[in-house]
């Protein structure tokens, strides 16, 4: 048997429970690790609230990644895997003392990173390198606008853009989130609570690159106006949406402030925006693999490390999911086993 957080319902973080059932067997092709730290994500959260369309039929196990040792393998995997240190990639059940994957999506742990540092990279890393670097095509001297900048993913983005050369600006909600994200090699911090932010980001660059948008709604157009020629936006998420089944009124909300485009729109500023959600891509190994193999050697030449905000007992993961929503956090934060 294993502890697990089944999510059976949707609704505030109080639904997350944890149940007791069997531990999964690898089967052929698979793993099964023993977790150590899970990471948290803003999918996960949409997920709990039944509005995130790449989560499995409910009753399903929540959570995306994690870091752990291989306790066992199925038919087909190498017996010498077995206490290895991985980075597991799911698209569900990283919630629990236990996860069965198969064998490619339980990465060896990079040299030099702890196992906090391991369960806080995969979903991060990835998604901030596919949107900079695989759609995007972030070139050195880009100036470019991070949104959502000091949580898990935008500190990814930061990073990255940083250590390519890019003049790096990043958006957040507090001064000492700004403080945080120019520690992390950002030009320039600014306030998205400031009504002349964007007017002030305009002022000092005169015109931004490359976007990397999290939170839709209003940011998302003026962050569109921004662009200089040949501009790009990649859309990875929409923060800003707060759909509630009972309530009409965020049903017309929550569709005004999903982005959109239209194509008159792109030609006058020749520009593009584009989307990426990693879990599509899964279908793809090969694709998968080589983006991996190109990011990590990015990573190990530059020594990057994921930023770690908080950690907390894995009885607590309705308390961390607050947090996050709380919009008080920076870098990742984890669930300890």
């Amino acid at each position: 048997m294993m502890r697990a957080y089944t999510l059976k319902r949707s609704g505030k973080p109080s639904v997350l429970k944890i149940t007791d059932i069997p531990a999964p067997k690898p089967q052929e092709n698979e793993v099964s690790v023993k977790m150590n730290y899970i990471g948290i994500n803003y999918a996960e959260i949409m997920s709990r609230k039944g509005l995130y369309s790449w989560a499995p039929k409910r009753p399903y196990i929540l959570g995306m990644e994690g870091s752990g040792i291989i306790e066992d393998v199925g038919e087909g995997v190498e017996k010498s895997r077995i206490g290895q240190e991985v980075m597991v990639a799911a698209q569900y059940g990283c919630y629990a003392e236990n996860v069965v994957v198969p064998e490619q999506q339980a990465i060896p742990a990079f040299e030099g990173y702890s196992m906090q540092e391991s369960a806080a990279f995969l979903v991060n890393y990835m998604t901030a390198w596919a949107a900079l670097f695989e759609l995007a095509k972030v070139q050195k001297d880009d100036k470019v606008l991070i949104t959502a900048a000091a949580g898990g993913v935008g500190t990814a983005a930061i990073q990255l853009a940083a250590s390519l050369g890019c003049a790096v600006y990043g958006m957040a909600g507090s001064q000492e989130k700004i403080d945080y994200i120019k520690s992390l090699g950002a030009a320039e911090g600014l306030n998205y609570r400031e009504k002349d932010c964007f007017e002030q980001l305009k002022r000092e660059t005169g015109g931004i690159d490359v976007v990397v948008e999290m939170v839709g709604g209003s940011v998302y157009k003026e962050s569109f106006k921004l662009l200089n020629p040949l501009g790009r936006i990649a859309v990875i998420g929409f923060a800003s949406l707060d759909f509630k089944l009972l309530n009409p009124f965020s049903w017309w909300r929550t569709l005004r402030d999903i982005p959109r485009v239209k194509m008159m729109d792109l030609a006058v500023k020749s520009g593009s925006v584009m989307a990426s959600h990693l879990g599509y891509l899964l279908d793809d190994p090969q694709l998968m693999t080589a983006m991996f193999e190109r990011m990590e050697g990015f990573i190990k030449q530059h020594d990057i490390k994921p930023q770690i905000g908080k950690v907390f007992p894995f009885e607590q993961a309705d308390k961390a999911h607050e947090f996050i929503e709380s919009r008080k956090s920076t870098g990742k934060v984890l669930l300890e086993i």
